[in-house]
């Protein structure tokens, strides 16, 4: 499985950005996609996950009422849609999937990583 991650970039404080992931290879049954960020010097940290299926989503406080995690009409694409970005969100952020059903908050639970988009958000 790759994952392809997209969509990054710099952005002012209050703005947005729309992430894209798009897997490929042996996808079937990857069940459950997340979006991770890590910011320097901080651990890796799930921002969102959302299962293939019924479309259940998880977010992180901090992007609740911000961040909207959905899955593309394509097959195998998952978008995080980044609105009132702040400073604070400044970080690599990848996508993971995993082959399990359930939307797990740490990274080592997923298996598939992509390799990663830089997001900075200057005040």
């Amino acid at each position: 499985v790759q994952l392809q991650a997209s969509g990054g970039g710099l952005v002012q404080a209050g703005g947005s950005l729309r992430l894209s992931c798009a897997a490929s290879g042996r996808t079937v049954g990857m069940y459950v996609m997340g979006w991770f960020r890590q910011a320097p010097g901080k651990e890796r940290e799930i921002v969102a996950g959302i299962e293939w299926s019924g479309g259940s989503t998880f977010y992180a406080d901090s992007a609740k009422g911000r961040f909207t995690i959905s899955r593309g009409n394509a097959k195998n694409t998952v978008y995080l849609q980044m609105n009132s970005l702040k400073p604070d969100d400044t970080a690599v952020y990848y996508c993971a999937g995993t082959r399990a059903t359930t939307i797990f908050k740490r990274p080592r639970e997923y298996d598939y990583w992509g390799q990663g988009t830089q997001v900075t958000v200057s005040s």
